[in-house]
């Protein structure tokens, strides 16, 4: 009677769903263990040791340690869903909520395996010459976006048990409100397509944009904004639709011409610009600076600076001699006869270019006495004190 008594027990407590719930919990957290253990411990070690063996880098950043993860937590709810029927049965409550409870779980490690694929997929592209340089970042945040979104979708169809086309049927109705909510979001994905595609704007480009107080290095470019370093080493944030939609200078073009611009003029008192004595003639011919000019003719001291200079700054190494250079005159004004040079360095890092620009311009002013020229001041304190005496 008692053995019979106990069989009964068994059977009875074997059949109740609340056990069999209880098991089946018990089995999906052991499962969840076991491949989070499996996947940490063994899967992705052995796979990043083949990685490495390999000469190429693309196969270390498909198959990263975050991937390989992402890949063995998915297994787990797989595995659930095809024991469920055995377990529970399909007309019973408890199958009902565990069937959408896996169906979530599901949606949601493929739309976190997807993402992290596309985050690979945008650091494969930094490794590539082509693309490196292109505004791609907001273009795979875009990618996750629409998985996110249609995840989100399936998500709620699953809860609410409906179709997911009828529920994109619905939101077609609020697309008013979506543009509006995501208003930031669109533009921004607009012009990173249009800055990408158009090459306008790469990160490490140097752009200046005085309006949002913007003059530095770009330091990256996503969905919704643009990271500008200024050379105080602030940092401001533009919205990429207004690279597009408003005018902005990048300086990336001057540093591929290999030439950086020099374009500044020196004020040349007007009174002291006069022809030359037959003593200043020999000695400019004595020191060759009178090359190309005819000796015949009367020659003004101020034509013989603009040949020196000329002479100067082709023989300068620091110059770059394939792009224009020439000493010219510009409109004369109250303050004396603009005399600008016209020219580009070879080197176009900052400091090397203010370096020549300065050397240039100091050795000028310190040969202006030897030309019988000055340049022009407006006249300070001092000099009205020296008139007084």
């Amino acid at each position: 009677m008692l053995t019979e008594a106990f069989i009964n027990f068994s059977i009875s407590w074997a059949n109740s769903e609340e056990v069999r719930l209880g098991a089946f919990a018990a089995l999906a957290i052991a499962l969840i263990y076991l491949f989070n253990f499996i996947g940490r411990r063994i899967v992705v070690p052995i796979v990043e040791r083949f990685t490495k063996r390999t000469k190429s880098n693309w196969d270390d950043i498909m198959l990263s340690g975050t991937i390989v993860h992402n890949i063995c937590s998915t297994i787990p709810p797989i595995i659930l869903t095809a024991v469920l029927p055995v377990v529970f049965r399909e007309e019973s409550t408890i199958y009902f909520w565990t069937n959408k409870v896996l169906g979530i779980y599901i949606v949601a490690t493929f739309v976190r395996l997807i993402c992290s694929l596309f985050s690979s997929l945008y650091e494969l592209s930094n490794e590539n010459q082509r693309l490196k340089n292109r505004t791609l970042k907001g273009v795979f945040q875009m990618f996750k976006i629409i998985v996110i979104c249609i995840g989100a979708i399936i998500i709620i169809s699953i809860v609410i048990d409906k179709n997911p086309m009828n529920i994109l049927t619905g939101l077609g109705a609020m697309a008013a409100v979506l543009m509006l909510v995501f208003k930031d979001t669109i533009l921004g994905l607009v012009a990173g397509v249009q800055l990408s595609a158009n090459d306008m704007l790469r990160p490490g480009d140097w752009i200046t944009l005085p309006k949002y107080d913007a003059d530095g290095m770009v330091l990256e470019v996503t969905l919704t904004t643009v990271k500008v370093q200024n050379w105080d080493k602030t940092i401001t944030t533009i919205p990429p639709y207004v690279l597009v939609s408003e005018s902005f200078q990048n300086w990336r073009g001057m540093f591929d011409s290999g030439g950086r611009r020099t374009k500044r003029s020196l004020y040349i008192d007007m009174n002291s610009i006069g022809f030359c004595t037959k003593e200043q003639i020999e000695k400019f011919a004595e020191k060759g600076w009178l090359k190309g000019m005819e000796e015949n003719e009367e020659i003004v001291n101020l034509t013989v600076l603009r040949n020196y200079l000329d002479i100067y700054l082709r023989n300068n190494k620091r110059v770059n001699q394939d792009m224009i250079l020439m000493v010219r005159q510009l409109q004369p004004t109250p303050q004396g006869l603009p005399l600008e040079l016209y020219f580009f360095s070879a080197d176009t890092a900052w400091v090397a270019y203010e370096h020549l620009q300065a050397d240039v311009f100091e050795h000028l002013i310190a040969m202006l006495p030897q030309f019988g020229l000055k340049a022009f001041q407006s006249p300070a304190g001092a000099d009205f004190s020296g008139l007084k005496k």
